[in-house]
């Protein structure tokens, strides 16, 4: 019998915790043809949240939870569940019904008809306001603009994935995983599966901007290298403004056209023009450096503090 494993991050989720168990529940038993397993991994959450999953874990021993040691992000918590899954296909969901339990029969179809990656497409996202649908639209056509890996529009972390892929993905060692990324770059056979995205069942979103803006530089950076040859860009641009400015100085001051004296705004703004050029260059490189650091330090993704159902 094939084992089917569902990942489910959660942080601060104390809300959905009762409902997302009792549909995914209900959804699993109801394919007889499979044996499954839920994977929770509670990402250092503060409010009731590993209470009431250990409880679900006592009770149902199908339910393995993970519990970090503090939060570590939504990308580590996906990562560790892929970890310690066992089935041979394993599905990505989040705690907060968006996404709908109730598409996995399909996408198993799918998956049995050959492919190793159904990743979910979103037709609509309900609930969302203009500027995330906006700001999302522009990440990926900014990030298939730099990669040169094609990353699907519209989806995120919710696929199923054959166990193969799986093992692949464990075996990548690097830190400030963009996953989504990943699972393209792998390859494999993949095919989109595009459903109705549903407003978040209860509470409230753990992807503020700032968090958002972070996915979208790991994505970035993992996957193009083409920011470090904008600095070079940037530096040739730089050569050519100062090499007119040079000309147009030279022949002020042979022909008597201005006293270049009394040029100070126009000094300060090309002072302020090439410093702004020179800090936009650092902050590209140092963001690439910071990547080689955290991936020198060999620090672990996370740190599990309990474990429950886990041998």
């Amino acid at each position: 019998m094939k084992k089917i494993s569902v990942i489910i991050p959660m942080f601060n989720e104390q809300e959905v915790v009762d409902e997302c168990y009792k549909r995914l529940n209900s959804i699993l038993k109801s394919l007889e043809e499979y044996d499954y397993e839920m994977v929770i991994i509670n990402d250092g959450s503060k409010d009731n949240t590993y209470n009431m999953i250990s409880k679900i874990a006592q009770v149902d021993k199908k339910v393995k939870v993970l519990s970090f040691s503090r939060n570590f992000g939504h990308q580590a918590a996906v990562t560790a569940g892929l970890k310690y899954s066992t089935g041979d296909a394993v599905l990505i969901i989040d705690a907060d019904l968006q996404d709908p339990p109730e598409l996995i029969p399909d996408m198993l179809k799918l998956w049995e008809q050959g492919y190793d990656v159904i990743y979910g497409k979103r037709k609509s996202r309900a609930g969302e306001s203009p500027f995330k649908l906006f700001t999302a639209k522009m990440f990926y056509k900014t990030l298939n603009s730099l990669s040169n890996v094609e990353i699907p529009k519209d989806t995120g972390d919710f696929r199923l994935v054959d166990k193969k892929v799986v093992d692949v993905i464990n075996e990548l060692p690097e830190h400030n995983k963009f996953l989504r990324g990943l699972f393209s770059w792998v390859g494999y056979k993949q095919t989109p599966f595009e459903y109705e995205r549903k407003r978040r069942f209860a509470g409230k979103t753990k992807y503020p901007l700032r968090k958002m803006l972070k996915l979208a530089g790991d994505g970035i950076i993992s996957f193009s290298n083409k920011p470090l040859k904008l600095v070079g860009c940037l530096g040739l641009f730089s050569i050519v403004i100062s090499m007119v400015l040079l000309v147009y100085a030279l022949i002020s001051y042979f022909c008597n056209l201005n006293d270049l004296s009394s040029g100070w705004t126009s000094l300060m703004i090309g002072i302020t023009f090439f410093a702004g050029v020179q800090l936009f260059s650092l902050w590209i490189m140092s963001e690439y450096i910071g990547r080689i650091y955290d991936e020198v330090k060999q620090r672990p993704q996370f740190i599990i503090d309990k474990k429950i159902n886990i041998e």
